[in-house]
């Protein structure tokens, strides 16, 4: 056997069917792997109710950044994707939608001009169409390749976040691992309920970064999901195999009355 083999969470020996049956989680101590944006729509969404929006846009290199064109290229090749989301409308148990699910394959799921751009559409399409909106988080931060650009993006997103709550409809979002920087500091924490997948690290900075600017230890495991949820900031922690019953029963609590 190769290092592949085991699991990295409990290093007990897999067998690739069982995880995948599992919603590729350890099926011994429940580590939750990293997954494809196409596995999740899969698992989801309701079969064959996925239509995918703004799958059109594609990054340019506004600031002239040396090598990016290639970078884009590799991580295309890489994920099968456009960009480090993938967006589009969907039923869940019957319940319209509108979906975005981003991957830490595609640039380590750094939000630039197009993520930003595809995730506020994803909010003004919620609030034209009166759909909730559903977005899973998984990334490093803004894209140093584009520059301010990028950073522009977490004003841009919030605005429609909050386009899509003063028309008061719900807005759900799935930290998974991890979610970090730009996108943790704009819609990822704007969402009427706030899940997360056991054990994901969420947070801004590095711990280092943290621990030099106030001067002080910080406790063992103080970015995590459990200790995130402990502290307010995360409402719950949803298992894979739970989050299709969960967001469903979440948006029939959300309902508005006619």
């Amino acid at each position: 056997m190769t290092e592949k083999d085991f699991c990295p969470g409990c290093n007990i020996p897999y067998n690739e069917k069982e995880v995948i049956n599992a919603l590729y989680t350890c099926p011994e101590c429940g580590l939750h792997y990293k997954i494809h944006p196409q596995k999740r729509i899969d698992y989801l969404a309701d079969s064959g109710s996925f239509t995918e929006i703004s799958g059109d846009l594609n990054s340019l290199n506004p600031a002239g950044f040396s090598g990016y064109e290639e970078k884009l290229s590799i991580a295309k090749d890489k994920t099968n994707m456009n960009e480090a989301i993938i967006t589009g409308t969907c039923t869940i148990e019957g319940k319209p939608v509108i979906l975005g699910i981003m991957t830490f394959d595609f640039m380590g799921g750094s939000m630039g001009s197009v993520v930003g751009e595809k995730v506020s559409r994803v909010f003004l399409k919620g609030a034209m169409e009166k759909k909730p909106v559903i977005i899973y988080t998984t990334s490093g931060g803004a894209r140093m390749q584009e520059g301010i650009i990028s950073l522009f993006q977490m004003a841009k997103t919030a605005s429609a976040a909050a386009a899509l709550s003063k028309e008061g409809i719900p807005y759900f979002v799935v930290l998974c691992d991890p979610t970090t920087g730009g996108v943790t500091a704009s819609f990822a924490m704007l969402a009427n309920i706030i899940m997360a997948e056991p054990d994901a690290l969420i947070g801004f900075a590095g711990p280092r970064v943290i621990e030099g600017t106030i001067k002080q230890k910080l406790p063992k495991g103080f970015q995590r999901a459990e200790f995130q949820m402990e502290k307010g900031f995360v409402d719950i922690i949803v298992p894979r195999k739970d989050q299709k019953k969960v967001i469903s029963a979440l948006i029939d609590l959300h309902r508005r009355k006619t």
